[in-house]
């Protein structure tokens, strides 16, 4: 006989980009982020991250990105803060970094 768990959370049919748990989320808010990019891509990645910032953001304030090398040199990041009012935001955000050619990893 299988037993299963009644108690289980539900199964979010969501994609990889959105958000998974809505009800955690408590609009608006500041949102710290970190983009890590391929090696050998730290300019293209702060271009890229700025244009879509941009179209998401459009008062978001590019000087304010912070760029961190790794130890090593061969990754940066880039770090800003987001004032996020709703949850389109960070799906459209999150898709749209997905699609980068120059980020490799979201934090």
């Amino acid at each position: 006989m299988k037993l299963t768990n009644l108690n289980r959370a539900p199964t979010v049919n969501a994609k990889r980009t959105e958000i998974q748990n809505p009800e955690l989320w408590q609009f608006p808010m500041d949102y710290p982020i970190s983009i890590i990019g391929h090696e050998g891509e730290h300019d293209s990645l702060r271009h890229e991250v700025t244009l879509i910032l941009a179209e998401i953001f459009p008062e978001f304030d590019a000087a304010s990105i912070q760029v961190q090398p790794s130890r090593t040199g061969r990754f940066h990041s880039l770090r800003l803060k987001l004032y996020l009012t709703h949850a389109e935001q960070v799906n459209r955000l999150y898709t749209a970094l997905d699609k980068a050619k120059t980020v490799r990893t979201v934090v």
